[in-house]
């Protein structure tokens, strides 16, 4: 017997159901792959002190990263409907655990773009986002959208936990124990997905929570067909509706403005300014509470509100934080400013973005389609990465990149309304 199916039975004996231990064993792996994802951000400036590297060199191997982690997103679902959640995290956790360790001895440009853009792409793709709304829909009836909420603000988390974290380490001792740190915890978030995890309630004879008890429900067959087929098959339907593009483009501007734009240059650009990495670290630790609250109350508002109308407003305030924050004179007390308001907007277009996804093309092809719409999440993210560090070496400044991202922001904002209500059927 497994030690989930021991643990299942004793939590249910005290009336605690096991989904909630998956859905801690899928905490710790967004968290912790989170990390993995945001440590380059607040290491350039040490690689560029070591090697010589400019910030658009750096730059370009963290836009390739950011696209192959969007890209993976809809095969990401595919391969998590064949192959098993499991599975899934443990091989993401261990090909973006073997891209960190290898890049602890790297020194030339091509071993950069090679493990932190190909590798750690290719593996924090595996799961991406995915992940958590697979475990909230098999594992949970009732009280879904807190779960959706929790694991989507768990990105928050690990910029919590690991990004000042790799930021003074970095500084007091060296990039390479930052990263080494990161490894470890990635080793410790595999043990737990290895021992905890399952894929599906009926593995140790549940029913998904909110359920009325009976017999588990039986797994389905895996999908008929290659994988690359269901995620293109999906592609080409979603394609064809106007909903899907403006949530393509919509979320392209979310990742432009957060992944690729501050998550990568914030803490780079607030040193330009003066300010001591460590601390500048400390403001994407706020930014990463706020989020957490932001997130999850985003995820509640969606259950009660047209969630058109809350993407608009979300990304209309975040394009005016962006802009305003060149005018904060980069002092602690305008960055405080800036990073609650801004934190509170982070990632909560996910949970009305998902449910739109869900709304508009139906319960069995979300996933998929969604997977799609975060690739375009990521594709943003890419080019805002790339960008910011052009923008740094030709323009001597981050400054154009921020206003460029303000602005878009509340183009899709403008956007946003003009999906059009979710036509009722007629009755017969």
């Amino acid at each position: 017997m497994f030690l989930s199916d021991r643990l299942a039975a004793r939590l249910a004996a005290r009336n605690i159901h096991y989904g909630w231990v998956v859905v801690a064993a899928t905490f710790l792996t967004s968290i912790t792959a989170a990390g993995a994802v945001g440590a380059p951000g607040v290491l350039m400036i040490p690689l560029q002190k070591e090697f010589g590297w400019t910030a658009s060199e750096i730059s370009t191997a963290l836009a390739i990263r950011l696209v192959l982690f969007g890209l993976m997103g809809p095969f990401a679902a595919a391969l998590i409907n064949r192959f098993g959640v499991r599975r899934m995290a443990l091989t993401s956790l261990s090909i973006i655990g073997g891209g960190m360790i290898l890049s602890l001895g790297m020194s030339n440009l091509w071993e950069l773009v090679l493990l932190w853009g190909v590798v750690v792409g290719l593996g924090t793709g595996m799961t991406a986002l995915v992940l958590g709304a697979t475990i909230a829909t098999r594992w949970f009836t009732a009280r879904r959208g807190l779960v959706i909420g929790l694991l989507t603000a768990s990105s928050a988390t690990g910029q919590l936990v690991f990004i000042p974290m790799t930021a003074w380490l970095a500084e007091e001792i060296g990039w390479r124990t930052a990263l080494s740190v990161i490894c470890a915890m990635l080793a410790v978030a595999a043990t737990g997905v290895l021992l905890l995890m399952r894929d599906r309630p009926g593995d140790v004879g549940l029913r998904a929570y909110g359920e009325a008890p009976g017999a588990p429900d039986p797994a389905p067959p895996p999908p008929a067909g290659s994988v690359a087929f269901a995620a293109i098959d999906t592609l080409r339907m979603a394609a064809k509706t106007k909903v899907f593009w403006v949530l393509f483009a919509t979320f392209f501007v979310c990742g432009a403005s957060t992944n690729g734009l501050i998550q990568t240059h914030l803490v780079p650009m607030c040193v330009d300014f003066g300010m001591p990495a460590v601390k500048a670290a400390g403001m994407l630790a706020v930014i990463g509470i706020f989020d957490f609250i932001g997130t999850v109350a985003s995820g509640w508002l969606s259950d009660r509100y047209d969630n058109r109308w809350l993407l608009f407003w979300y990304y209309g305030l975040r394009g005016l934080s962006l802009l305003y924050l060149p005018f904060s004179d980069f002092t602690f007390y305008g960055l405080s400013l800036f990073a609650v308001f801004y934190g509170l907007d982070w990632v909560a277009t996910v949970p009305p973005t998902v449910k739109l996804t869900a709304e508009r093309f139906g319960r069995e092809k979300a996933n998929l389609v969604f997977g799609w719409v975060f690739a375009g999440h990521q594709l943003g993210a890419a080019c805002a990465a790339f960008g910011g560090g052009f923008s740094r070496t030709y323009l001597e400044s981050y400054m154009p990149a921020f206003y460029v991202a303000g602005v878009l922001c509340l183009f899709a904002a403008l956007m946003c309304p003009t999906m059009g209500r979710k036509a009722q059927p007629v009755a017969a």
